[in-house]
């Protein structure tokens, strides 16, 4: 599974995790705490949006991201590609803490308001990441692609050839060049 996907899908399942934990939320906090819950959640949402649009704002990779990249190792042919267990081997702690939360919603409809932060949060924090690393696979001409690996064991990436992006010279730009101008 190519890296960018794997990021995208975080992202995208990171929001759905919160979207069904609020939703969760409202529907079991009704009647606790005397309609109290619901709006304290609401506001514990908003700062968790406005913290993870502030983390996420940059628009380049994040020191782990980066770090992850630079150790990828290179190799000629593709790595075994099987997205669907790539998926549950990396995001198997969103899911377990997800249905964990949901279901303390029965005796504690305060936990998945508060998961459903930070699930927000999350989701807001690494939105551009999977940009970031498109730009560096475009430069370079390599792509990034998540190494088959046990659940319990960190992310590792294999870097194979792609295709180089010829935006620069399409544009006329010289980033990154020394060629000489001609003279008029």
């Amino acid at each position: 599974m190519r890296f960018t996907d794997l990021l995208r899908t975080t992202v995208l399942l990171s929001a759905g995790a919160a979207r069904a934990l609020a939703a969760v939320t409202v529907a079991s906090g009704q009647d606790a705490f005397g309609n109290l819950l619901v709006p304290v959640a609401v506001g514990w949402w908003l700062v968790a949006a406005v913290l993870g649009g502030w983390i996420g704002r940059h628009s380049g990779t994040t020191s782990p991201i980066a770090t992850l990249l630079a150790s990828a190792r290179t190799q000629p042919t593709l790595p075994e590609l099987n997205p669907g267990r790539t998926l549950m081997n990396r995001l198997w702690p969103l899911l377990m803490s997800t249905l964990g939360a949901g279901a303390c919603a029965f005796f504690a409809p305060q936990i998945p308001a508060v998961a459903a932060g930070f699930a927000i949060i999350w989701a807001l924090a690494w939105r551009r990441q999977s940009h970031a690393v498109t730009a560096i696979e475009e430069r370079d001409g390599v792509r990034f692609y998540v190494e088959p690996t046990s659940p319990l064991r960190p992310i590792r990436l294999v870097r194979t050839p792609g295709f180089r992006s010829n935006l620069y010279e399409l544009d006329g730009s010289t980033r990154g060049s020394h060629r000489a101008q001609p003279r008029s």
